[in-house]
């Protein structure tokens, strides 16, 4: 019987981080799902992107490896305890789940699924590309080329810098 895992995150936006830890998967299974969640999420700063963006970037982040992998945005709901039952109803049996999230590894845990984290790479996460957008720094270095393209192709540090400016500020910096 093949492993197939589901790999599951936000991805805004996908980085060389989910590329290392995709690469990582696919060395211990046969078969990978990629959840994109909160997928009904778009337009705000902690979620600029759409789902069919989101997979967009995904899939040319990918490049070759896209033909080894399955990907699949699900809704966000109400019940995080029910959350798991709702992932499964949108994705191909799977008996694995890798994540890094410990409120996500609980909750599949508790649905009797193997929960593993996978490897990550210090300074690269979605919330840093997103800072590196509004600062005008170097955020195509954090993310694959492929994915680079499809965020000016979508003038997304438009829309990142656009809901910056918008979004209410807390005391402090906002990130």
């Amino acid at each position: 019987m093949k492993t197939r895992a589901l790999f599951i995150g936000r991805f805004q936006p996908f980085h060389n981080g989910h590329l290392y830890s995709i690469n990582h998967v696919l060395e211990k299974i046969d078969e990978l799902i990629i959840v994109v969640a909160a997928a009904q999420y778009s337009f705000t700063m902690d979620n600029p992107f759409t789902a069919g963006e989101r997979i967009e970037m995904i899939r040319a982040g990918l490049g070759d490896l896209y033909e080894e992998v399955y990907i699949v945005p699900v809704d966000n709901i109400p019940s995080n305890y029910e959350w798991p039952r709702h992932v499964l109803s949108y994705t191909p049996r799977a008996q694995v789940v890798y994540s890094n999230n410990e409120i996500v590894r609980a909750l599949f845990r508790n649905y009797g699924l193997e929960v593993r984290e996978t490897p990550l790479i210090p300074g690269v996460s979605g919330t840093i590309v997103r800072r590196l957008m509004i600062e005008g720094g170097e955020w195509e270095k954090l993310v694959p080329a492929g994915t680079a393209m499809v965020i000016k192709e979508i003038n997304g540090v438009e829309r990142v810098r656009l809901l910056w400016k918008i979004s209410p500020r807390m005391v402090g910096e906002r990130y």
